[in-house]
């Protein structure tokens, strides 16, 4: 038997429609008020000291060097700590820098990630000012009591004030959500995500939660007062999250954290669902639905099974390690193949 499977529908939310390359600037923990239980910002990020403005300027102008004479989008992004939490004159001194790029046409734009809590009138006009073109939104949950047991310090209102104002300044609007905080579930993450998407975010960033050594976290899993998601449940959550996002215009720019040396070294306390590819699990979960629906309507036991899709899906539908086709092999007694025609 020969199915040709158009997955245009499920993996829409994955495409990259704005094909671009991100200058990444982190600057850890600087200007976040607080620290949630999860949060150890510099082992996440990989950064031990503070970025100087002179840091800023010579990152812009080595990854440059990389990108000479590309005709694709390129972007400043300042990322891992509250970016609008900053004295205000280091976040204008970090901003003028980037402009000046701007102005000078080497880069095209300007993203900033910060806390709900830490937008208003005021800082936005200054963002516009200096042309941010993305602002980030540390969402993490829509829900009261996963926050408060996060100790994130801000509530779902602040998550919804802020929304609503960056998109009245017409800033592209992202939002970053945890999946496997304290006290969270399923129903919970699902919850979250309705609750996101209604407040019309262009982008998402989906991240399961690593519990990394000195943080209050850890502390918590050595206590067993949290247990940690296993990669198994983070796969299961993660689609059942991305069915809701199917429903809307978003895209997932990001599905799994990046796993840096600081995380996976030896020496490293770190636990929970820890996967470089976390994102080629869940799309192949995503593709394994479609086309069990399929199978469980027809007969094909004792059969050949011969998938085609799109080239670029090649792999997903197989999945990693081969996890889709030993599944359909092993539970339908067919010899499972897949060709990239469709």
């Amino acid at each position: 038997m020969e199915l040709n499977l158009d997955l245009s529908r499920e993996l829409v939310n994955f495409e990259n429609k704005e094909k671009q390359y991100t200058i990444p600037i982190f600057i850890p923990h600087k200007g976040c008020p607080n620290s949630c239980v999860f949060c150890n910002q510099k082992k996440i990020s990989g950064q031990t000291k503070d970025v100087t403005v002179e840091d800023v300027d010579n990152i812009i102008k080595e990854y440059l060097n990389y990108y000479d004479k590309t005709d694709k989008k390129i972007e400043v992004a300042f990322f891992g700590g509250s970016f609008t939490g900053i004295d205000k004159k280091l976040q204008e001194a970090y901003l003028k820098v980037a402009y000046k790029y701007i102005e000078s046409k080497h880069i095209d734009s300007i993203r900033i990630s910060t806390r709900p809590d830490y937008i208003n009138d005021e800082i936005l006009k200054l963002l516009s000012k200096y042309r941010v073109e993305t602002i980030e939104l540390g969402v993490q949950s829509m829900d009261k009591d996963v926050l408060n047991a996060s100790k994130r310090g801000h509530s779902d209102k602040d998550v919804i004030y802020a929304s609503n104002l960056i998109n009245k300044y017409n800033i592209r609007l992202g939002h970053q959500v945890m999946i496997g905080l304290p006290e969270s579930n399923l129903q919970k993450e699902v919850y979250t995500i309705k609750e996101c998407l209604k407040l019309k975010p262009k982008q998402l960033r989906i991240y399961p939660v690593y519990v990394i050594d000195e943080s209050e976290l850890y502390n918590m899993y050595e206590k067993n007062i949290y247990v940690p998601l296993t990669i198994k449940d983070a796969v299961k959550r993660c689609i059942a999250v991305i069915h809701e996002c199917q429903k809307e215009d978003v895209s997932i720019i990001r599905l799994g954290l990046q796993s840096t040396d600081e995380i996976t070294c030896n020496n490293s306390k770190i636990v929970g669902p820890i996967s470089d590819n976390l994102a080629e699990y869940v799309i192949a979960g995503i593709i394994r639905e479609k086309i069990d629906k399929i199978l469980d309507e027809i007969n094909i036991e004792g059969k050949e099974l011969i998938i085609h899709v799109l080239p670029k899906y090649i792999s997903t539908t197989i999945g990693p390690k081969k996890i889709n086709k030993i599944y359909f092999e092993n539970k339908y007694n067919i010899k499972f193949k897949v060709k990239g025609e469709i």
